[in-house]
């Protein structure tokens, strides 16, 4: 079985992110970049599964421009087989992400998808549910713990209320939450080879796919500052103003 890890190049995560002066967006200009942590642990969960046996190959993929390969190179250094970049703009919203990665999946035969559930840039935890509806295939989502066997997929989701185990066909779409894995990291050695490693490149036009953009960022604002709290003498008083809040 072969697997298809999506993955994003999004500002690192101990970055604080800047606004724009213009407000058009995050600044990413000379900010350290890295691959999605929830991408991470996808590409862990696959790896793991083909060290199994229960995967033959492991295939990362990213859409964007030829920025994005440096977390190609990252997916291919930490144990990735090969590496595909769909040439598209670094933005391509959730729809058209999902349409492309169907289109590849389709290309190369996947019998499982593994993604992140969401990328910490934009927060929208789309695309994975898109890609499963697109290629009508099962899906589970925020995914904490996975078994696969006898051509089953079973998925421990965690929900508002707890966890939830869902075992469906594959192929599958599942995206994954934190726990479900320790990332590992990858070698000097390793991330010298990947280097050398060619990555194919792919034209939306060859997985018959319009890159339409129907989304646009009207501004980016930062989130007003918090006032800071004060402290109370005695349970009585914080009733008190609690009330006077009106949140009592």
């Amino acid at each position: 079985m072969k697997i298809l890890v999506p993955v994003k190049r999004v500002v690192d995560a101990y970055v604080t992110p800047r606004v724009k002066s213009d407000g058009s967006g995050v600044e990413t200009e000379n900010v350290k970049m890295s691959l999605n942590p929830f991408c991470e642990i996808a590409l862990e969960e696959a790896l793991r599964l083909r060290e199994k046996g229960v995967a033959s190959e492991v295939v990362a993929a990213s859409v964007g421009g030829v920025k994005v390969e440096d977390v190609l190179r990252t997916a291919l250094a930490v144990g990735a087989d090969r590496a595909i970049r769909v040439a598209a703009p670094d933005q391509t919203e959730p729809l058209t992400l999902a349409k492309l990665l169907r289109g590849l999946a389709e290309k190369e035969g996947v019998g499982l998808i593994l993604t992140g559930k969401q990328a910490i840039d934009g927060d929208n935890n789309q695309t994975g549910q898109m890609l499963a509806a697109l290629l009508g295939w099962g899906q589970a989502t925020s995914v904490s713990k996975l078994e696969i066997k006898d051509g089953e997929a079973v998925a421990t989701r965690e929900i508002d209320s707890g966890l939830q185990v869902r075992a469906m066909v594959l192929p599958a779409v599942l995206t994954v939450d934190l726990r479900l894995n320790e990332p590992r990291y990858a070698s000097l050695p390793n991330i010298m080879k990947a280097r050398k490693i060619p990555i194919e490149l792919l034209q939306p036009e060859g997985l018959g796919v319009e890159v339409e953009e129907r989304v646009k960022t009207l501004g980016v604002v930062e989130p007003a500052k918090r006032e800071s709290g004060t402290f109370v003498e005695s349970a009585t008083d914080l009733v008190a103003k609690l009330k006077q809040a009106k949140a009592l």
